[in-house]
């Protein structure tokens, strides 16, 4: 049997494919258990100081498997527990890793699948992508931090037209939006994703993770909690390997080299 998500590490940059191309990576149970176990072991493992999150072939995510969601609907067990079970903590896992988290979305990404991109840190997009909210679509509500994340990304009154509508948002329009970093053609994505992964793997992970946590926490506490919150990240960082030895690069006036330690 095809593995359903794969995982690799080359030069710090650990990357986590959907691999389900024929469906358009739609997401089965036992695809979103292996994904979460991935993404868990990409946040766990030291060699990999930035992460790529893709998909195989022509979509990045289509999102909730439709087949298998209607054979449960059939059966009497409804979403059978999958948000609390498996897209919440697939979400947490990726806004939470202490290390970038970049999304290369080469194609589709719709509901589950768009709410993923959306909890990466960056996102790069191929100029053949399209984001959908589409849970209205189908009779749904939001899940998967997208009531979160995607107001944070493009404010809640376009957010709500986003959710509302269900219309698909093209490339140009998604960067305009803010909903991506950058767009490139679609044959460029993957070098593209690396290059940029690669810088931030050679950077200083551990302040890295104290941005993500600084950000994270100002998003929902006053000014005052977000300065304490920065004075003890502030602390943790100073007291790594990295911030001494880029502190003497600067007096020297040289290029620092960071250990991600």
């Amino acid at each position: 049997m095809t593995e359903t998500v794969l995982y690799d590490v080359t030069e710090g940059v650990g990357t986590i494919t959907l691999n389900r191309p024929d469906a358009m990576n739609s997401l089965t149970a036992e695809m979103k258990g292996a994904l979460l176990e991935t993404v868990r072991r990409a946040a766990a493992d030291a060699s990999a100081r930035a992460v790529i999150l893709t998909g195989a072939g022509r979509a990045f995510c289509a999102g909730q498997d439709l087949r298998e969601h209607a054979d449960n609907l059939a059966d009497g067990r409804g979403l059978d527990g999958t948000v609390t079970k498996h897209y919440n903590p697939i979400v947490l896992a990726l806004a939470g890793m202490a290390k970038p988290v970049v999304a290369a979305v080469n194609g589709v990404a719709a509901g589950a699948g768009a709410a993923l991109a959306f909890a990466c840190d960056l996102a790069v997009a191929s100029d053949k992508a399209r984001f959908a909210t589409a849970f209205t679509g189908i009779g749904l509500a939001p899940d998967s931090g997208m009531s979160w994340t995607l107001q944070r990304l493009v404010g809640r009154a376009k957010a709500a037209e986003l959710l509302l509508l269900g219309e698909p948002v093209k490339a140009p329009e998604a960067l305009e939006l803010g909903l991506v970093n950058r767009v490139v053609p679609a044959d460029e994505l993957a070098p593209a994703a690396v290059e940029l992964a690669r810088r931030l793997a050679a950077g200083p992970t551990v302040a890295y993770g104290a941005v993500k946590a600084a950000l994270d926490h100002a998003a929902s506490h006053d000014l005052a909690s977000a300065l304490e919150r920065e004075a003890a990240l502030q602390d943790e960082c100073a007291a790594t390997a990295d911030h001494q030895n880029a502190t003497e690069a600067f007096l020297k006036k040289e290029q620092p080299t960071f250990q991600g330690r």
